[in-house]
């Protein structure tokens, strides 16, 4: 059966889950060492120049497995040395120059970079070269292009540097963690770190007695596809977790809370996503107050249930890497234990030999129809607009943009800025498509938006009023 887009998630994976076997039966740090030996063993062709140089990297993909670097405190990473097969970016003259005499090239370059040969075929000096472009923009054969790496196509916050030699440098300060260079990679040379030794754990630990809840996602409707919802709620409790709460009965009470602040206010941005949260506070610091006070779905369901269960421990699941940052700060790491990504998941429950296909069927019935949308692009203002609606206060006129991925957040912030947006509230979503789209999904098939929708509409009976209202933990 196929669980993942790509073989480099699969190879995530498989260091996943056998990082997590280990940590099963407390081998993990006797056999650390051997685990890149135990998936590539030295019989077997690799992608590399030679097999140590894949196990090398393997070694680096298993202690970002096991939590990454301490003094780094990213959670995307660059493996240096899995980065090096990727050309030098920049502008580069390309097989369609003609080695005409107009030369116009050469007249836009004011750093004289540009150079020809005894064919009149123009050359870029890179150490010369400030990457300003005019020689493009000026050559009548649009024969010199602008080439980008995936990652840096992938980052449209423009974190990602290339160093001197060759490989990519994220910086920190302008990364939101949304993962996006993390799929996009080729080669698996980014990666995200993993708190999965943390559930493993916590899960471990349950005789202090506590009770382990996971809160899942609502985007868990278009993953694990080979079976069935259920199923993957039963697989969990198999794990060892006591409960699963759906994340989406916090989203229900963003929606209450969130549109009656709205209307308050008059104008609001949302604060469910913690990559587009980021994103305003690095970039627009002007408007970091028209973010929603609001903490998100995740932190405001975690936050329920600790404060009627304070000896609780809870394990959030979902497709977003940027959650990871988000249980970090002040405000969240009071009600969220640990983060699991719905890869990271996949490997834990392979660690333990569980088919999920096999399990009888668990329920989720915490959500309304509303707070399960948040999952695709435009549910959170539908259930801002329903909680406007349910509360009365209608005579509010919600004028939403939802926008789908951190372009449209970046578009619509600006014109916030210049008093040009023609709207009172932005759902910002960092990922194109919603959450169905974060980095740590399984799949990002084009039907998870058609996969959620199904899974709201099993709620549709249910108010976003009556689940605040029924919630229990």
């Amino acid at each position: 059966m196929r669980k993942f887009d790509t073989k480099v998630q699969f190879l995530k994976y498989k260091v996943l889950r056998e990082v997590a076997n280990q940590a099963w039966k407390d081998t993990l740090y006797e056999n650390v060492l051997d685990i890149p030996r135990m998936i590539v063993p030295g019989k077997v062709s690799t992608m590399r120049c030679c097999v140590y140089k894949e196990r090398a990297i393997l070694a680096e993909r298993v202690k970002m497995a096991m939590g990454g670097y301490k003094d780094n405190p990213n959670i995307i990473q660059v493996i240096d040395i899995a980065c090096d097969e990727c050309p030098a970016a920049g502008y580069e003259v390309t097989a369609s120059c003609r080695g005409c005499l107009a030369h116009r090239c050469e007249d836009a370059c004011k750093k004289g970079a540009i150079s020809f040969d005894h064919n009149h075929v123009a050359h870029i000096d890179k150490t010369k070269c400030v990457e300003c472009g005019m020689c493009a923009k000026v050559c009548p054969y649009s024969a010199i292009t602008n080439y980008k790496r995936p990652c840096q196509n992938a980052c449209k916050v423009k974190a990602i540097k290339i160093t001197e030699d060759n490989a990519a440098s994220i910086e920190g300060e302008k990364c939101t963690a949304c993962g996006a260079c993390v799929y996009q990679c080729p080669f698996g040379a980014i990666t995200d770190k993993s708190f999965i030794l943390k559930v493993i754990d916590l899960i471990k630990h349950k005789y202090e007695g506590y009770k382990l809840y996971a809160v899942v996602a609502p985007a868990i409707s278009s993953q694990f596809t080979y079976a069935k919802l259920g199923q993957v709620v039963t697989g969990i409790k198999e794990l060892g977790f006591d409960s699963v709460v759906e994340a989406a009965l916090g989203a229900d009470m963003v929606a209450k809370a969130e549109s009656k602040e709205l209307a308050e206010k008059g104008f609001l941005t949302s604060s469910c996503c913690p990559a587009f949260v980021s994103f305003v506070k690095s970039e627009h610091p002007e408007l970091e107050e028209y973010v929603s006070h609001n903490l998100s779905p995740m932190a405001t369901v975690s936050k329920f249930i600790k404060e009627n269960r304070p000896k609780s421990r809870i394990v959030f699941i979902g497709p977003c890497t940027a959650k990871k940052a988000e249980v970090q700060l002040d405000s969240v790491s009071p009600y969220v234990d640990a983060v699991l990504t719905f890869e990271e998941l996949q490997a834990l429950l392979d660690s333990r030999d569980i088919d999920l296909t096999e399990l009888e069927e668990g329920t989720l019935d915490g959500a309304s129809y509303f707070g399960r949308i948040f999952a695709r692009c435009g549910g959170l203002a539908d259930a801002v607009a329903e909680g406007l609606k349910e509360q009365g206060l209608d005579s509010f006129e919600l004028k939403a943009v939802s926008c789908d991925g951190i372009e449209e957040c970046k578009q619509a912030l600006f014109k916030k800025k210049k008093n040009v947006l023609d709207a009172n509230f932005i759902e910002g979503m960092a990922c194109v498509g919603g959450c169905i789209g974060g980095a740590g999904c399984l799949t990002h098939d084009l039907k998870g938006r058609a996969q959620v929708e199904k899974y709201g509409k099993q709620a549709a009976e249910k108010t976003i009023t009556d689940a605040v209202a029924d919630a229990e933990y």
